[in-house]
């Protein structure tokens, strides 16, 4: 019984695979399609497909042999700390466009906080796909 739990385990693992990184690649570098590969392991909390993690950025520094765990890799950021952005306001027929600085680094679609240069105010805002960062939505 026990032999036959163990074969029921070690096949469920069988098609488990889990992307792993095959050489250093640095925090904020792209991750090129070279530097990652596939193996037969399940590590919770990995990524498990490698389009998941080609072209994306390196959120911390990954290490060759070991797996490339979830918020490890996130979209290119368009957005730099410290970087004048435009601000876009839109609600109904109101559109304000003021000018902002990044306080942090960002990618489209993720949240960023901004400080509006007009106001001294500090905000959030979600980076567009131009890079411009949307404070409030429709």
């Amino acid at each position: 019984m026990r032999l036959a739990l163990l074969l029921c385990l070690a096949a469920a693992g069988a098609d488990a695979q889990t992307v792993v990184a095959t050489r250093t690649v640095r925090a904020q570098d792209i991750v090129p399609a070279d530097a990652v590969r596939l193996e037969p392991a399940e590590v919770p909390g990995a990524h498990v497909a490698l389009e998941d993690v080609i072209g994306q950025e390196a959120r911390v520094t990954l290490y060759p042999g070991r797996a490339v765990m979830r918020g490890a890799v996130g979209a290119p950021a368009l957005v730099e700390r410290n970087q004048i952005v435009e601000l876009i306001f839109a609600r109904n027929r109101l559109h304000i466009v003021t000018e902002g600085r990044a306080l942090d680094r960002a990618g489209a679609g993720e949240r960023v906080r901004v400080m509006n240069l007009s106001s001294r105010s500090t905000l959030f805002g979600t980076v567009t796909a131009s890079g411009t960062v949307s404070v409030l939505g429709d």
